[in-house]
């Protein structure tokens, strides 16, 4: 099924520019494919070619066959969705317009080099970079359209899986459902003051023109992301931000203020407006993060040692030891049952645990408490004292109707998906115009159906 839906990642890639492509590589242009009325030209299978190749994006065969047919793949889909009056959300579109830009900058380094790099500016890449995101939506939509309603009954399900031979049934890997007691020992008010004092003294720096707000986030910022790019945060809505954050950001109005200390789950920030934008906003911030001492982390593992002490004398259950102490707010109304936010599910992967929690259930058994143990919180990335219990554990295995009916239902349902996917390509090949250029015939099409005789 990923291979359906998520090809077209490679399509998508625009990260550059069909003139400068050609006129860096005096190609002479040419329409190589027709699919209906939409033409595919030599530039833009080129184009494609040299971004997989630096962006290090690996084709499974020539890229001069597997970049046009997926092309002509692209072009079969959105002229369905012409037809069936499929359309996107372009405040959808533009918010994950603003989201892939500040990837780029984060991972570039600044707006400055993400234009260098793209050799575009960075409206002429907004602009790209919508038309892709809205075609890229589209075609999810039209294929979620065609493949929606397909679903299996137990039956259809059970008939499937007997009579797969046993080598292709999916094995299950190792998981894990836990629940957590954690609590953020107390920061000293003396370092809490540190903290506030040092972000004062930035904030006197910028504000007498000493020094940059951006070069001080560089430096300083313990945001490691966002100081790659001197503080910047890029566009955001105030839903993506924490409130206390967005309460002083959307406030600002003059770039050359700098806020007051604002604090959050995550710390203590300053920030400075860049620029507002409808109900977006650009700014920088510099965060600090108070330090706990080894002291106050060692009382913290001594009064949670006593907490799980009570549990096992049968004086207090777990649930209630989540409910009576524990600050973790993603499990605490969940009788402290961690939930995996890559599946939506309660069971892990050992990988997919923060790595103090694996190494420190790996050994143990159902219903068994560990020791109180420091880690760091995975959501607000400070540090934390914890105890975990393990609630079920399930090892290696070979998926089974009774412990995996959703895992084989999802993947009965997928394969039913792919194939439907598959065969509406093959009809819609017969049903369309379709021409290639001779010179590029001589290839091993996923889909043979391009070439009629």
């Amino acid at each position: 099924m990923k291979k359906i839906i998520f090809s077209f990642l490679l399509l998508f890639s625009l990260y550059g520019e069909k003139t400068s492509a050609q006129a860096e590589n005096n190609i002479i242009d040419e329409v190589i494919w027709v699919v209906g009325d939409e033409s595919i030209l030599r530039s833009e299978v080129e184009e494609q070619r040299l971004r997989a190749q630096y962006e290090g994006t690996p084709i499974q065969g020539d890229p001069y066959c597997v970049i046009p047919e997926q092309m002509a793949i692209q072009k079969l889909y959105l002229h369905q969705a012409i037809l069936d009056s499929v359309v996107v959300s372009e405040s959808t579109v533009n918010s994950q317009v603003e989201s892939r830009l500040n990837y780029f900058i984060a991972q570039i380094g600044s707006k400055e080099k993400m234009e260098e790099y793209f050799k575009k500016n960075t409206t002429e890449l907004r602009e790209d970079l919508r038309d892709m995101i809205r075609d890229q939506q589209i075609i999810q939509q039209m294929q979620q359209k065609l493949i929606g309603d397909i679903k299996s009954t137990p039956a259809e399900l059970r008939r499937y899986i007997n009579q797969l031979p046993a080598d292709s049934i999916p094995t299950v890997p190792s998981e894990v459902e836990l629940q957590i007691v954690s609590f953020e020992p107390p920061v000293p008010i003396e370092e809490t003051n540190r903290i506030k004092e040092r972000l004062r003294g930035f904030t006197d720096r910028i504000n007498s023109g000493n020094t940059e707000f951006s070069v001080l986030a560089r430096l300083y910022s313990e945001d490691t992301e966002s100081a790659k790019r001197g503080g910047e945060l890029g566009f955001m809505g105030r839903g993506q931000l924490v409130p206390e954050f967005a309460a002083v950001a959307f406030n600002l109005s003059d770039p050359k203020k700098v806020s007051r200390i604002v604090q959050t789950e995550f710390g203590y920030h300053i920030i400075q407006l860049i620029e507002k934008r409808g109900d977006r906003i650009n700014c920088r911030h510099i965060l600090l993060k108070p330090r706990i001492s080894i002291t106050e982390k060692e009382n913290a593992i001594r009064s949670l040692d006593s907490i799980t002490n009570l549990i096992r004398s049968d004086k207090m259950t777990f649930e209630q030891a989540v409910l009576a102490f524990s600050q973790d707010k993603n499990t605490v109304m969940n009788a402290g049952l961690m939930l995996n936010s890559k599946t939506g599910t309660s069971k892990f992967e050992y990988q997919d645990l923060p790595a103090e929690v694996a190494k420190t259930v790996y050994d143990m058994n159902v219903g068994e408490i560990s020791k109180p143990f420091g880690m760091i919180d995975p959501s607000t990335n400070k540090e934390v004292v914890a105890v975990v219990k393990v609630k079920s554990k399930v090892g290696n295995h070979t998926a089974n109707l009774t412990d995996d009916y959703q895992m084989l239902k999802a993947f009965y349902e997928n394969k039913k998906k792919e194939e439907f996917l598959n065969n509406w390509i093959i009809k819609k090949q017969k049903e369309t115009y379709i021409s290639i250029d001779p010179a590029w015939k001589n290839c091993k099409f996923e889909y043979p159906g391009w070439i009629k005789e």
